[in-house]
């Protein structure tokens, strides 16, 4: 069997890691953990290093050691989340793997998304607020699976569009959306009408 590979860059994702020590393996589950917690309970973006460090019981160099600063943190808790995704898109069965159409696929990225919010909002804003969303490898995923998709279908000038059809699922529109008490199965059927009326016209 092959060893997995990151989509983007070509690096293994089954790769060997370095042994980690017992007392870092046990502060990173303890940062973790409390960041977690801290994420869930308030306003991601007014979480800081210090409270983080504080609710772990750590020294803020030890926390500085492995994560520069609280978006390092929130990407690392929705790694594992994400990298599921990134799998199905990749080998999944179709509509979200291949073998869909480029509207089908598109609107079944759109329901996987809204289900990765529904679990894990709190994570996604703290991870992607403003302009850090760009910078996550996740967000680069998700443009290049888009951006395949737009040129499948025929879209002219699909560079144009990704930022823009990857813009409906920011974690800032999805919490605003319930806010406004549309449920995520509402979020859903509307993305499905988005993707379709884009795609298959295209």
């Amino acid at each position: 069997m092959e060893p997995r590979s990151d989509l983007l860059t070509g690096t293994a994702l089954d790769a060997p890691q370095p042994a980690e020590r017992t007392d870092a393996a046990r502060n990173r589950a303890k940062v973790l953990a409390a960041a977690a917690e801290l994420f869930a309970t308030r306003d991601p973006r007014t979480v800081t290093m210090d409270d983080i460090a504080k609710a772990a019981g750590v020294g803020r160099g030890t926390l500085y050691r492995r994560y520069p600063d609280r978006t390092a943190i929130a990407v690392a808790l929705l790694d594992e989340h994400e990298r599921a995704l990134q799998e199905q898109l990749m080998r999944g069965q179709p509509p979200l793997g291949p073998g869909a159409s480029p509207a089908d696929r598109l609107a079944a990225f759109y329901a996987a998304m809204v289900e990765l919010l529904t679990a894990h909002a709190h994570l996604v804003l703290g991870a992607e607020t403003g302009g850090a969303r760009f910078a996550t490898g996740a967000y680069g995923f998700w443009s290049a699976h888009v951006h395949a998709l737009l040129v499948e279908a025929g879209v002219a000038q699909p560079d144009s569009l990704v930022d823009t059809v990857l813009a409906p699922v920011a974690a800032e529109v999805y919490l605003h959306q319930r806010e406004r008490g549309l449920s995520p199965g509402q979020i859903t059927e509307g993305l499905a009408v988005l993707a379709h009326r884009l795609l298959d016209q295209s």
